[in-house]
Parts: structure tokens; C-alpha cells; sequence
């Protein structure tokens, strides 16, 4: 078997059945889009025109007035911000991340209140901003977010991603329709999803993208949104963007890789054949139940869910996801709700012998853990 690149660095080789995870360096570029950074890295350009240019051409795939790119999404979260806190004011620009005497409150719904590996409000404090909770981690009102806003407010904050809270949120119409009758910017934080026009379409002052995640960028981002604020946006580069700034290579290969999307959007409902019979295949082996799921947040992405019994295996969840990942070759699955007993196969970043190998690997520890007996 040929070595990749990491495993000629004494590194294992990782099957990623995890999703699009920054831990495992998110996204597989295609070749093409490598091809143009690498020109893109040997040519020398003006930086400026540059970012105004890759903002133009970004917005032809959001609808937006113009956009900002960005070093990553939550560079794109500190960059809103300071953007609402300052309002492009170069003094307050410089100021940041001390917005001490400024209005600076930030308001979001506590059940959006996530880590994504670090705390959302970490990204939203570099921006200078003060996190303020509205409603219950399961139930808020719109009331309560309307309650919540005064002279110090800043800005209003939707997140969408798998990690929120799914049910008993206010609605983005509503955060719309309240940040618009306060005169307030709205954020909202898409990091991961694959509708690049609707948060625009929807009224979202500015929209922070991951350009590594669903477009399978280089290493990017980017906020996409209305004039003034991107102008605003843009101003930071003076001042706390500095630290974020993204390479010229990427800036190309982020736009190439939008160019991509729009030929090759990715259609995951064609996998499902194909997970049902990998679900059948795990299901027959001892310990292991497997069926489909689909996405939390209800993306069109579908799983490979696998319910581990304990009784029949002699191993719990927990023990076999370590097995999976500590391996000869580490196997690293969606692993949020181990302790109800399961565990998920995201098949958008496997490669061709990917799942052959996941299946021979459990057959391994389904035999090795001395399993009662085979699955009906």
C-alpha cells in the first residue's frame, strides 16, 4: 500500500469517518484547486486588490454586497464583531480587543452558546465583545431576546451547527426582524453549511462561511454580507485581523474551490445505497447494530449509525471508539453520544477502501473481545 505523505513523516495513516473536523485537518483538497495555489504562491500580487477582488467574486456565489476573506470561520466570528463594535472607526479599530466604554454587548441564545473545539464566546471576546445569554439552554422567546437589548448592545448573534440546541430556539426571522427595528448588525455564524445564499437572502447583516469545510477549501473563511459592514470589516485588518491574516495562495484557492462547488455540489442522498448495505454488513457482525441517520441540524448528510452492545460485546461505546482511533490506523468516528451506547460513520471524507477497512477493523474487535455470538 502506497504511503501517504503524513505516513512517510513517521505519522499513522487516519480514516476520517468523522466529518469535516479542524482536529483531522477538515477537508481533502482536490488536486485542482492546489494546482492554483501553488501558482497563485509563487506569483506576487497587491494584497489589497487582491482581498477586494476574491470579495467580489465570493458574493457572486452568496448574493451578498460584498464580502471579506478571512483566515478561518472563527477569524470571520472576531472580525464581525470588531467590525459591530468599532463601526470602522480607526481609533476604536486600534483600541480592540479593548472595548472598555464601548457598546460591545453581544446578545445570543444560550442554547447557542457552543464549543466547536474552543468556546464561541473565546472568537467573540477577541472581537471585543461582552457575551450576553438570552433564555434557557433548551427554550427561549423571542421576548427574551428583545428584553435583552439596550444602549450597550452591540450586535445580535445567531449560530447554525449541529452543536446548537435543535428545538425551543428563536427563529433567524425573528433575529432578522428585531435586529432590523433596533438598528443593530446581525451575525450569524454558518461555519459548516452548505447553503451559501440563504442567511444573505434571510436579512443577515454579515454571515461567517468556513472555506475548508463544506467547499473543500485550503484552509480559509470568509464573511459575506451587507456593504457597510464588510467596508467595516475590512478596516480591522488595521488592528486585530492583522493576527489573521490569510496567505495570497489561499485567497486563490478559496475562490477556486467556490468555482468547484457550483460543479461539483455534492449530492449525499446518492450515498445512501451504498450506506444501507455498509449498515447491513456491520449489523451482521457480533455486538454491532447499525442503521442510517441523517444530519442533527437536517442537512441532507447521512450517517452510518452503529449501536454498540455491551452485554453481547463485553466492550462499551467509549472502549470501542478508543480501539477504533488507537489502532495501527486510527479510525476516528462521530463520537457525541458514546454514552447512550453509539457511534456514527460520516462517509463524505472516506476514500475507496475506507469503509472496507472500518468493517474489517470491527470484525477484529467484535472477535477479539470474544463476542457471544453472531447477530441475527
Amino acid at each position: 500500500m502506497v504511503m501517504n505523505i503524513y505516513q512517510k513523516l513517521g505519522l499513522k495513516r487516519v480514516v476520517n469517518a468523522s466529518g469535516k473536523m479542524t482536529i483531522l485537518g477538515v477537508s481533502s483538497v482536490a488536486a485542482e484547486v492546489m494546482q492554483a495555489t501553488a501558482e497563485a504562491a509563487a506569483t506576487f500580487v497587491e494584497i489589497d486588490a487582491l482581498v477586494n477582488r476574491v470579495g467580489v467574486l465570493i458574493s457572486q456565489h452568496t448574493g451578498a454586497e460584498d464580502s471579506f476573506v478571512t483566515s478561518c470561520a472563527s477569524a470571520g466570528i472576531a472580525i464581525a464583531v470588531a467590525a459591530a463594535v468599532t463601526r470602522g472607526e480607526p481609533e476604536l479599530v486600534a483600541q480592540l480587543p479593548d472595548s472598555q466604554g464601548l457598546a460591545n454587548q453581544v446578545v445570543m441564545l444560550r442554547g447557542h452558546n457552543i464549543d466547536y473545539g474552543a468556546p464561541i464566546t473565546t472568537a467573540i471576546r477577541l472581537g471585543g465583545g461582552k457575551v450576553v445569554e438570552v433564555g434557557q439552554s433548551n427554550l427561549s422567546y423571542r421576548w427574551q431576546l428583545e428584553k435583552a437589548i439596550g444602549p450597550e448592545t452591540a450586535a445580535l448573534f445567531y449560530v447554525k451547527s449541529h452543536h446548537c440546541v435543535q428545538k425551543g430556539m428563536v427563529a433567524l426571522k425573528d433575529f432578522v426582524e428585531i435586529a432590523r427595528h433596533h438598528d443593530l448588525p446581525l451575525i450569524v455564524d454558518a461555519a459548516a453549511e452548505e447553503d451559501l445564499r440563504g442567511y444573505v437572502a434571510a436579512g443577515a447583516s454579515m454571515v461567517v462561511y468556513s472555506g475548508a469545510k463544506a467547499l473543500d477549501a485550503p484552509t480559509s473563511g470568509f464573511v459575506t454580507g451587507q456593504r457597510q459592514w464588510i467596508a467595516h470589516c475590512k478596516v480591522q485588518h488595521d488592528g486585530i485581523a492583522r493576527a489573521m491574516k490569510i496567505g495570497k495562495e489561499n485567497m486563490v484557492g478559496l475562490v477556486m474551490a467556490m468555482e468547484r462547488y457550483q460543479s461539483h455540489h455534492p449530492e449525499w442522498t446518492k450515498q445512501l445505497p451504498e450506506l444501507e448495505a455498509v449498515a447491513q454488513r456491520i449489523s451482521a457482525i457480533a455486538g454491532f447494530q447499525a442503521e442510517i441517520e441523517q444530519d442533527e441540524a437536517g442537512r441532507a448528510i447521512y450517517r452510518v449509525r452503529v449501536n454498540v452492545s455491551q452485554p453481547q460485546l463485553g466492550l462499551n461505546a467509549v472502549e470501542v471508539e478508543t480501539l477504533l482511533r488507537s489502532g495501527e490506523v486510527a479510525i476516528y468516528t462521530r463520537h457525541y453520544f458514546l454514552h447512550q451506547g453509539v457511534f456514527s460513520f460520516d462517509p463524505r471524507a472516506l476514500k475507496e477502501d475506507d469503509f472496507e477497512l472500518i468493517i474489517s477493523r470491527l470484525q477484529e474487535i467484535s472477535q477479539s473481545s470474544g463476542a457471544l455470538h453472531a447477530a441475527d
